[in-house]
């Protein structure tokens, strides 16, 4: 996701500071932004010299008060672990001027949690994107308890800059995408666990019979299985222990033994290894 919003930004003009702790991951990071603008210049949406634009665009730190500190704007997007992001948040605090936008592109933890551990919780908010970034148009822009309006109209504007469609929403567990969409998947994984039908065909189903580009599973394998078990934890805590937020036995037992999807190279299906797209090679059928 990280590569993905700086991608984005850098893409509409802006100069990005794109921040790792690990200087292999930011170099991962610039070949498959540089990967995706070649996608982008085979299908005649921008211009070789559109691709070297953007990528003079995006500068690489491993130190985030060096990459944070003179930023009107921060978006985070660390790993879906609230400790990880509340130590993130605490850090730029310090770091940051006392205008600058804190943003977090968390798919399900509280705004308002983030921000009370800044001196500003005014100026912290969601701007939840969806993967992948230079191509889904959705922003979920989440307000916290103590989201400021003019922060609120700030980064609902700047999101239609980057040519995408920004809706807001006010900070509950799930916020409104993922406290739809994970049940769905979750209700997916079930019917595998329960036996009811297989990988493919539970796929099959939801693709033909309601119109969706890709069926649950892949989804889910796409997103990360791990992610996928995390919102789910989060739903179920934020929401008082419902059951109907339990996270799947096999999900849970999936991403234990290391399938994580797409990212694992297995999880509901394989995938090829190293391959640049995720590329379905078989079935995986085995639970």
């Amino acid at each position: 996701m990280g590569n993905g919003i700086a991608h984005t930004f850098a893409q509409y003009g802006f100069q990005v500071s794109l921040v790792d702790v690990n200087e292999a991951a930011l170099n991962k990071a610039l070949q498959t932004i540089s990967n995706n603008l070649d996608k982008q210049i085979k299908k005649e949406v921008i211009s070789q010299d559109d691709k070297a634009t953007t990528l003079a665009n995006i500068k690489t730190f491993t130190d985030l008060a060096a990459g944070a500190q003179t930023a009107d704007l921060v978006v985070e997007a660390a790993t879906e672990n609230k400790e990880i992001k509340l130590n993130i948040f605490r850090q730029l605090s310090g770091i940051c001027g006392a205008e600058t936008i804190l943003a977090s592109n968390t798919s399900s933890i509280s705004i308002t949690e983030i921000a009370s551990v800044t001196r500003k919780p005014e100026h912290v908010i969601g701007m939840h994107f969806m993967n992948p970034v230079p191509v889904m148009k959705l922003v979920e822009v989440i307000k916290g308890k103590q989201t400021g309006a003019k922060v609120t109209a700030t980064i609902m504007a700047l999101s239609r800059q980057l040519d995408k469609i920004p809706v807001e929403v006010n900070d509950a567990p799930g916020f409104v995408a993922n406290r739809i969409l994970m049940p769905m998947i979750n209700e997916a994984i079930y019917t595998l666990f329960e036996n009811v039908s297989g990988v493919e065909e539970i796929d099959t189903v939801m693709k033909l019979g309601m119109a969706h580009p890709m069926g649950p599973l892949q989804l889910a394998d796409f997103i990360g299985l791990d992610v996928c078990l995390a919102i789910l934890n989060v739903l179920y805590t934020g929401f008082n222990n419902d059951r109907k937020y339990t996270p799947c036995p096999l999900l849970v037992d999936m991403v234990n033994s290391g399938q994580l999807g797409a990212k694992s190279g297995n999880g509901f299906y394989r995938y090829t290894p190293g391959s640049k797209d995720i590329v379905v090679a078989e079935r995986f059928t085995k639970h």
